[in-house]
């Protein structure tokens, strides 16, 4: 700061004053003036407020006390009204500070800032004295007026409240009503017929207490009510962002609620499990820790900054979901600065960062029997396959070292001459052609082919005239080609034989008896009109019998070019100590490899880092967990778990053994999962040598087909170059590994979860500002004050910091865990919580309605081992659930919201309880419980959009909890009914009203086809009796027969346009949409 010119004039002036400054006088009214726009009630810019002493000497975010009594010139304040940097010096705008303001300031600090109490601008709230951080209370039973109504105490709170306001409670429900309303509740379902006529029928008192069990004790419960913990802790099946990946293994997490719900685990333990389960035998549960969007490493700037950012992303949202949804506290706002309304300060957020420091979004392997046994069938599955790539490495052609000669071949003809032998069967492999120049690799064509005997004037004998017959891998038929034109004698396009397959295929010819041939000519299109189609290599083998064909003419076969995946080195049988690896070049960047095997004579992988090999590099691009040398022969697979060369397009590993061996097959891959193709190496050498540093070539890129970046070549086993036997054998093998292959990857998929992997944790700072960038003193785990008292010390490790943490979450002394848990339930059953912000119990959340009821329901919820299911039949089978939807023109003029609950409050079944209801009732939905979700969309490409499914069958048929729900897309029918996209947690569902809610609805095909559906079951269930058919429909529909005029016109629509069409009708009335 430049101070000095003002400085003179300050002192000046300041040695003329004698009186004391007074702060009220000439002090107060400085501040009022020139500092409380930024820095007074309204706004605290920099954390910095003026207009209360406390808050004044306590300082903002980029200082420590803003006043040191008797040391102005040491007093922040002080140095930014004098400083003369525009960048510091403040007011930042409007007029400065005069020199005799800055003199009376500098007086006052100087004579030892005397600030009377009284005498701030403001009273500082105290932000803990608020009602939901307060102990739970056991509030006494309330005198109610009626003292008949109540069914349990539940109803004796909310009379009370009733009374207080001269409100009268609705009538009760009808039966079925009643029954309807618990039954979607509960279970999300509606009720059968049966269900329905067994319950009016059944007139014990008892009969209500039999439904609710019936119900919390069916599997459909735990499906229904997950989905409102679902929404709050944002689930879904896709990472988020622009890219939206897919997140495979999201869903044990979701089907760890619905078991949990379920089987009614405590809710202290269901807290507990979701934030240590690794440690609690209950792996899937942790998915809530990282339910959020993340950016994944590619979507990461490369540079630390952008890494460091990322990170600290991640753990905010690990931290808010935790805060929010335990605790109904919104902490996010610390990151940056003390909380502006709750007790939160910056320090005190990243001290509960510090608990969840070491949590990585990520998939883990878990550990139930069920993932156990999955484990074990997938390493039986694995040396199977191994087994057969042993067998088809025997089938691999020998790489050879020099390179393949060739010649090119002509369209029009091309002559292959060998030394003359006795002949009976001819056969001509072809191992390419060339490309088309738009439809790329195609199939190969030949217009005739003919055999040559050797004599002075030469014979065909290949010409079906002759009796020469001839077969073929397969033929692609048209008028035009045909197998029997390749030996008519005619010649051109319109007289030619196609193979069936794309760059390859055979031709075989039996001759009437042996003949001495020498030459053999072929052509593709005699005529020269086309030169497409065209075998640019191939083999021709003769003899006089199948057994006794050899190969007399090579014609440029090479090896498959370089994959992704997997590719093998076959080599003649050597003994070595070392194989070395040397990358020439790549399709892009720095070389990857993510496997590197080296197998000997006996079938095993003696490269493998558990088998005593060593590995060593040119250099390492070292990502830490993620790209190491030591990756390269760890016997995992995968792009995170590879070696990356430090020198663009090139690089080289050695692999050194225990001791020599013959070794006969290497085997690499740049990502053996197939997710990555970039990095891949396109030019190789692999060379053998021992302690002497001399090293012998025995395999390369030199005898493969170029790499063409345009082809993705597929992964594993080429049949090029092989004869028509070891073709069929190929394909045998090939297609038992390819179903072993698929099995062992379903195995694998059954035993991982995105639920995150756990390291020692970061050291955690209070960041200024929430910048990575400025890290401040470091932090250790702890809680907000105003909540608890716990404290870890900083050498605490990583799963004691989360257990200890769930513990105090879990614990009954917690003042929120209970309130904000039965808070949700209610507001599950009656559409809005005792507290409306059901994720916000901080100081800008709403109040409770009921307060006393809120705590006896807190305290309920303990006193019964915090079982949730017990709290849904406390309040399901109190009389203020029983209500009728009655309305009472009075009530609403006082409370329109029906807050007081006078009448039960009936609204619109969420999105996916319409759609599993429709299915329900036409028979259609598939009860298939857990695993991967079915797709609403189809599959995408890069960035575009995710189209809709538009019909549905099997596995589409399921609970809408099950679909796979992909963030920031809306489902195409039933995502308008307010359905949320995952994108933030959604603590209460907003409940609309749009034309294209009613549009989706009775236009979609969905619509139409379960109408159909149900259609079809009414006739089958009520026979060819029109009326029939429409009581039935009512019946299983809204659960009543129709009214007379309600028959008479459903009659008129079946009558003129089907059944099928009142069905549609129905789905789309309010009886059918709205719990009643």
């Amino acid at each position: 700061m430049r101070v000095v010119p003002l400085l003179w004039v300050v002192l000046s002036a300041s040695l003329v004053r004698a009186e004391p400054v007074d702060f009220v006088r000439d002090v107060q009214p400085i501040f009022r003036v020139h500092c409380y726009s930024c820095h007074g009630s309204e706004k605290q810019k920099s954390g910095l407020r003026l207009d209360i002493r406390s808050e004044l000497l306590r300082g903002g975010d980029n200082y420590g006390p803003a006043l040191i009594a008797k040391q102005a010139a040491d007093s922040p304040v002080w140095q930014l009204v004098t400083s003369t940097d525009p960048s510091t010096q403040m007011p930042p705008e409007g007029p400065r500070l005069t020199a005799r303001q800055v003199a009376t300031l500098t007086d006052w600090i100087n004579q030892g800032a005397n600030w009377p109490d009284g005498a701030d601008d403001a009273r500082l709230e105290d932000k803990r004295d608020h009602w939901s951080f307060r102990p739970l209370t056991n509030p006494s039973v309330p005198t109610i007026s009626i003292a008949t109504w109540p069914r349990n105490t539940i109803d004796q709170f909310v009379m009370a409240q009733l009374d207080q306001a001269k409100l009268h409670p609705a009538p009760e429900a009808d039966r079925v009503s009643w029954l309807r309303r618990v039954t979607l509740d509960l279970t999300g379902l509606p009720p059968t017929p049966q269900e329905v006529s067994a319950f009016v029928r059944d007139l014990d008192p008892k009969a209500y207490e039999r439904v609710v069990d019936r119900l919390l004790a069916s599997p459909r419960y735990g499906e229904r009510w997950a989905q409102h913990w679902l929404d709050v802790v944002r689930y879904a099946d896709t990472h988020g962002f622009e890219v939206n990946t897919e997140r495979p293994h999201a869903w044990p997490y979701r089907d760890y609620v619905i078991d949990s719900l379920n089987r009614d685990t405590p809710y202290d333990q269901f807290v507990r499990e979701q934030i240590a389960g690794d440690q609690l035998e209950q792996d899937s549960a942790t998915g809530f820790l990282i339910t959020a969007s993340v950016l994944l490493p590619g979507q990461i700037g490369a540079d630390e900054p952008s890494k460091r950012l990322a990170r600290q992303d991640s753990l905010d949202e690990i931290v808010v979901n935790i805060s929010q949804s335990f605790l109904g506290l919104s902490v996010g706002c610390a990151r940056c600065h003390d909380h502006k309304f709750d007790p939160v300060s910056q320090q005190e957020y990243y001290a509960l960062q510090a608990f969840v420091a070491g949590v990585e979004y990520a998939d883990r392997d878990v550990r139930t029997p069920a993932a156990l046994a999955l484990k074990q069938e997938e390493i039986a599955l694995k040396a199977e396959i191994e087994a057969i790539n042993q067998q088809l490495s025997q089938l691999e052609p020998l790489a050879r070292v020099e390179t393949i000669p060739g010649r090119e071949t002509s369209a029009q003809l091309n002559e292959e001459t060998f030394d003359p032998l006795a002949v009976r069967y001819v056969r001509f492999t072809i191992h390419d052609s060339n490309h088309h120049p738009t439809l790329g690799l195609i199939e190969p064509c030949i217009d005739e082919f003919e055999i040559l005997t050797d004599e002075p004037t030469p014979r065909n004998v290949a010409l079906a005239s002759l009796g020469t017959h001839v077969s073929a891998s397969g033929s692609r038929t048209s008028e035009i080609h045909k197998l029997e034109h390749i030996h008519d004698g005619m010649y051109g396009n319109s007289r030619s034989w196609m193979s069936s397959e794309a760059g390859r295929g055979w031709v075989q010819f039996e001759l009437p008896q042996a003949e001495r041939v020498g030459k053999v000519r072929w052509s593709r299109d005699r005529e020269g009109k086309f030169s497409d189609r065209l075998p640019t290599a191939f083999t021709l083998e003769a003899g006089p019998a199948l057994d006794q064909m050899t190969t007399v003419v090579s014609q440029g076969v090479l090896r498959a070019p370089v994959n992704a995946r997997r590719n093998t080195d076959r080599i003649s049988p050597v003994t070595t100590r070392q194989v070395r690896f040397t990358i020439e070049a790549t399709n892009n960047l720095e070389p990857c490899l993510d496997e590197l095997e080296v197998w000997d004579s006996s079938g095993q992988n003696i490269a493998l880092a558990s088998a005593g090999a060593q590995v060593t590099s040119s250099g390492d691009n070292v990502t830490p967990d993620r790209h190491e040398l030591r990756f390269l022969n760890d016997g995992v697979y995968g792009n995170s778990r590879s070696w990356m060369s430090s020198e663009t397009g090139k690089g080289w590993v050695v692999v050194e053994f225990p001791q020599a061996k013959s070794i006969e097959r290497i085997v690499w891959g740049r990502d053996r999962p197939g997710k990555f193709a970039d990095r891949l190496p396109t030019e190789y050498r692999i060379e053998v040598g021992d302690a002497s540093d001399e090293w012998q070539l025995v395999a390369g890129s030199m005898d493969r087909k170029p790499y063409l970046p345009t082809e993705m070549p597929a992964a594993g086993f080429s049949t090029s170059g092989l004869s028509p036997m070891e073709v069929t054998r190929a394909n045998v093998l090939m297609d038992r590994k390819k179903q072993l292959e698929q099995q062992a990857t379903m195995a694998a998929e059954g035993q991982k979860a995105f639920a995150g992997k756990f390291r020692d944790p970061d050291p955690i700072h209070r960041l200024h500002r929430g910048d990575p960038e400025q890290p401040k003193e470091p932090v250790v785990p702890a809680v907000p004050t105003v909540l608890g008292t716990l404290m870890l010390a900083a050498d605490a490790g990583e799963p004691k910091r989360r257990l200890a943490l769930a513990d105090w979450i879990a614990s009954p002394e917690n003042p929120l865990t209970a309130r904000v848990m039965v808070n949700r339930i209610w507001q599950g059953h009656f559409g809005t919580g005792i507290v409306e912000t059901a994720s916000d119990f901080g100081r800008t959340g709403t109040k409770p309605s009921h307060p006393a009821l809120l705590d006896w329901l807190a305290g309920e919820f303990l006193r019964q081992g915090w079982s949730v299911k017990s709290m849904h039949r406390l309040i399901v089978l109190s009389a203020t659930y029983r209500q009728s939807t009655q309305y009472q023109e009075a009530a609403a003029a006082q409370d329109a919201d029906i807050r007081l609950l006078w009448r039960f409050p009936s609204r619109r079944l969420e999105a996916e309880t319409i759609r599993d209801a429709m299915l329900s009732v036409n028979g259609q939905l598939n009860l298939k419980m857990g695993g991967r979700g079915f797709n609403l969309f189809n599959q995408r490409g890069g960035l575009s959009g995710f189209n809709p499914v538009e019909s549905f069958q099997g596995d589409g048929l399921r609970r809408m909890i099950y679909a796979h729900k992909v963030r920031r897309e809306r489902e195409a029918v039933f995502g308008a009914f307010d359905c949320p996209d995952a994108g933030q947690s959604t603590a209460r569902r907003r409940e609309s009203t749009t034309p294209i809610q009613a549009l989706n609805l009775f236009n979609s095909q969905f619509t139409i086809d379960q109408s159909v559906a149900l259609a079809d079951r009414m006739k089958k269930e009520a026979g060819d009796d029109l009326t029939a058919q429409i009581r039935q429909t009512y019946l299983w529909m809204v659960c009543r027969e129709p009214e007379t005029d309600e028959l008479v016109e459903a009659t008129a629509v079946v009558q003129q346009h089907g059944l099928a069409t009142l069905c549609r009708a129905l789905y789309n009335s309010n009886e059918f949409l709205f719990l009643p």
